[in-house]
């Protein structure tokens, strides 16, 4: 287990139909000899819509638990992920050739980063896919620099959350996603980032989909009030883990 890598999928019903496409990016990387990965597909509650969904693999585990959002779901599946790192693979988002081994690679590389994020790209509904203008240069992230980047840039990180790579431990020390109704993954990111250093791969890693049924794209996601608390948390929970002076590694 301690040479394992656990690829973790929140799923709802809407995004299920994805499943078969991350899998196939999934099936498609590679790791270094001794090295495996495992798929843990959280579901985001109890329906029947997802499970035709999931492939028929020894390599897959499916389970089910009452909805509470994305977040819940990813860390409910901690319970069960029994491995040295943990990659983050929305259900209907595609990893990108090699992220896995890139990712692993700098993290097994120095044991004084924490976690990993490599360059997105927007996978439109016609195929096609859009790069994000800013991406930073390939190398580490030191400490405060994505809370910093994200407060100056009208609460937008420089790198993507939903291409987290993270050692098992630390993410559990920090008790895994945030409570939130969205931002779930860009709290933990700040989070991570104000207790560790981490690392950007200028390869593209993850192809983000783009469709109607994202939760992302819903109305209630760019609610004000809504969107103000969940900043105001994000950035007061950054800044608490800063002023504890606890960091990776110890």
């Amino acid at each position: 287990m301690s040479r394992r890598v656990v690829v973790v999928t929140a799923v709802h019903g809407p995004s299920a139909r994805f499943l078969p496409e991350a899998y196939k990016s999934l099936r498609a990387q590679w790791l270094p000899e001794g090295w495996e990965w495992h798929w843990m597909v959280q579901e985001d509650g109890e329906g029947r819509s997802v499970r035709p969904y999931v492939p028929d693999d020894e390599r897959v585990t499916f389970r089910q638990g009452r909805a509470g959002g994305p977040g819940v779901a990813r860390t409910i599946a901690l319970a069960h992920a029994e491995g040295a790192y943990v990659k983050v693979l929305d259900a209907d988002d595609q990893l990108a050739p090699g992220a896995l081994a890139r990712d692993l690679a700098a993290l097994e590389g120095d044991p004084g980063l924490g976690w990993a994020t490599s360059r997105a790209l927007d996978l439109m509904p016609d195929g096609s896919t859009v790069g994000f203008p800013g991406d930073p240069e390939q190398g580490p992230i030191e400490r405060g620099a994505v809370l910093d980047h994200w407060k100056a840039n009208g609460f937008l990180a420089q790198v993507h959350p939903a291409s987290l790579f993270v050692r098992r431990e630390l993410l559990l020390a920090l008790g895994g996603w945030m409570a939130l109704p969205a931002s779930e993954d860009t709290g933990l990111l700040l989070a991570l980032n104000a207790v560790s250093r981490g690392w950007f791969s200028a390869e593209v890693g993850l192809l983000y989909r783009k469709w109607d049924g994202q939760v992302t794209g819903q109305a209630a996601h760019v609610d004000r009030a809504e969107r103000d608390a969940r900043m105001a948390v994000v950035e007061a929970r950054a800044r608490a883990l800063s002023e504890l002076r606890w960091s990776f590694p110890a």
